[in-house]
């Protein structure tokens, strides 16, 4: 099985897809396998995380287990 890594807003542009199937594992991990430009997009300082739709206020020592999901949020902005 697999965690899923789900790309909102504009992030999902510079995902280039809307989610990705990730190994489960520690997030520091995932992210360094990622695309360099895309993990520092998702490391940005106003990005939020849930996870399994509950919004983290620390990622660190965050580990993926099987059927997880992740999602990044961007800033919002709009009237």
């Amino acid at each position: 099985m697999v965690a899923r890594l789900v790309f909102l807003g504009r992030l999902e542009d510079v995902a280039g897809a809307p989610e990705r199937a990730v190994a489960p594992g520690p997030l520091e991990a995932i992210l360094a396998a990622l695309d360099p430009a895309l993990a520092v997009e998702l490391l940005g300082d106003r990005v939020r995380i849930a996870l399994n739709g509950r919004l983290l206020t620390d990622h660190g020592g965050v580990v993926l287990a099987e059927g997880d999901e992740l999602a990044f949020l961007p800033p919002v902005s709009g009237g």
